[in-house]
């Protein structure tokens, strides 16, 4: 079966070409189009396509709002030719182990199930932290946590984009959210990645806030740490272009004392409505 990936982005500057490189053997061909980026973004992405010229269709498709963000969204699934797709956004990290679960899983079961789930681990503060899991506010087959729709069979009958960015889905065409079809076509997998959406994710905060919702992503939190014997993703070690920031950065000072403030009325919010709704 053929997979092909989908990656829109606007300013991944820090995490655009470990995203993609940590997938790109894996799938088929990767669509990757970019929306008005101003940082270094483009040219990171122009470096990838140097050495995978027939593998990465890479666009430009100008600024986008959030209701045409969708529309771009629809355009890629209508020119994917591929069994499956795969959702890989500029700020995920994959471990070549949770990759190629992905991929063997759709190999093997693609004719039976309609979409795989996986669960990420979300960065907070900087790379050696993540968020703890009662923050994760997905609810799936009376699962809740982090969790996130990657991969995607493109034959689910009238397989389509809407609603803006934000609250944008994927529907069938009786108008039914994938995630509400029958659970019988999902499939949950340990195949974890690392998501970077609390970071900043371009060159400066100023060109972070170019991006619609990316004023709402950043978070002051202080995440669980990481073992010192944690295995990262092994395209954190591969030689990259002088172009591509190191994720290798501890937090500062600044970030240290609004976190130390907000974390502990993060934690106590959660808890309260997880109560309220009965989990």
């Amino acid at each position: 079966m053929k997979v092909w990936a989908h990656t829109l982005v606007k300013n991944e500057e820090r995490y655009i070409w470990y995203a993609v490189m940590s997938v790109i053997d894996w799938v088929d061909k990767i669509l990757i189009w970019d929306t008005g980026s101003t940082d270094k973004t483009v040219e990171i992405i122009k470096e990838i396509k140097k050495v995978y010229p027939d593998k990465v269709d890479f666009k430009e498709v100008g600024e986008v709002d959030p209701q045409k963000f969708t529309k771009i969204r629809q355009k890629m699934l209508d020119a994917t030719t591929s069994d499956w797709l795969i959702l890989i956004d500029g700020d995920e990290v994959w471990w070549e182990d949770s990759i190629k679960a992905v991929i063997s899983t759709v190999r093997t079961e693609g004719d039976t199930l309609e979409t795989i789930v996986n669960s990420p681990y979300n960065i907070v503060g900087d790379i050696y932290h993540y968020q703890e899991e009662a923050a994760g506010k997905y609810e799936i087959d009376g699962r809740r946590g982090h969790f996130s729709f990657r991969a995607i069979n493109r034959k689910i009958p009238g397989l389509h984009l809407k609603k803006p960015h934000g609250i944008q889905g994927f529907f069938d065409k009786n108008g039914t959210l994938i995630q509400e079809r029958p659970k019988k076509f999902r499939k949950f997998l340990d195949a974890p990645f690392m998501h970077f959406t609390y970071m900043a994710r371009s060159s400066s905060r100023e060109k972070d806030l170019k991006v619609p919702k990316r004023d709402i992503k950043l978070k002051y939190e202080l995440g669980i740490s990481f073992p010192l014997d944690f295995y990262y993703p092994e395209v954190f070690f591969r030689p990259r272009p002088d172009i591509v920031p190191s994720p290798w950065a501890n937090i500062d000072r600044v970030y240290f004392a609004k976190a130390l403030v907000q974390t502990p009325l993060r934690k106590l919010k959660r808890r309260i409505w997880r109560g309220r709704v009965g989990y």
